[in-house]
């Protein structure tokens, strides 16, 4: 199974919100993330915990910030849903229920699943709401 598939929708949400976070070296405090969430403290916790095992998440003193790791899958959840969209898109879903019908699906999807997708629909550059759907792995250029 691979990692995306593993995560919860609200953990993805928790990496959204780390990911929108300005960089700061200090993170988001369980509070703010609380809030971001519209859940308690405890719960957040708990997603924050399961996070941190699987290397996406890193915490100190209270703050939370995604580990390189973590940014990578945020990208790749990004990639899975935003191809997702652009698939209900072109089957005829109006566009306030594509984000919703990608939501579904977006994590079970196998990566080389969305590859196909995205080959079958001639890698859009955009989602429907005209976000950049990220590159495929093999179109990211390399890290150094």
């Amino acid at each position: 199974m691979e990692l995306l598939q593993r995560l919860t929708a609200r953990q993805v949400d928790i990496l959204r919100l780390l990911a929108r976070r300005p960089a700061s070296p200090k993170g988001m405090a369980l509070k703010e993330l609380a809030a971001g969430l519209g859940i308690r403290p405890p719960s957040v916790l708990f997603h924050l915990t399961s996070l941190e095992r699987l290397g996406l998440v890193e915490r100190y003193r209270g703050k939370s910030q995604l580990t390189a790791a973590g940014t990578a899958t945020y990208l790749e959840y990004q990639r899975h849903h935003r191809v997702a969209e652009a698939l209900f898109a072109q089957v005829g879903l109006p566009p306030g229920e594509v984000c919703r019908a990608a939501r579904e699906i977006d994590l079970v999807l196998a990566h080389r699943t969305v590859e196909q997708l995205c080959r079958a629909e001639r890698h859009p550059r955009t989602c429907p709401h005209g976000d950049p759907i990220p590159p495929c792995r093999a179109e990211r250029p390399a890290r150094r």
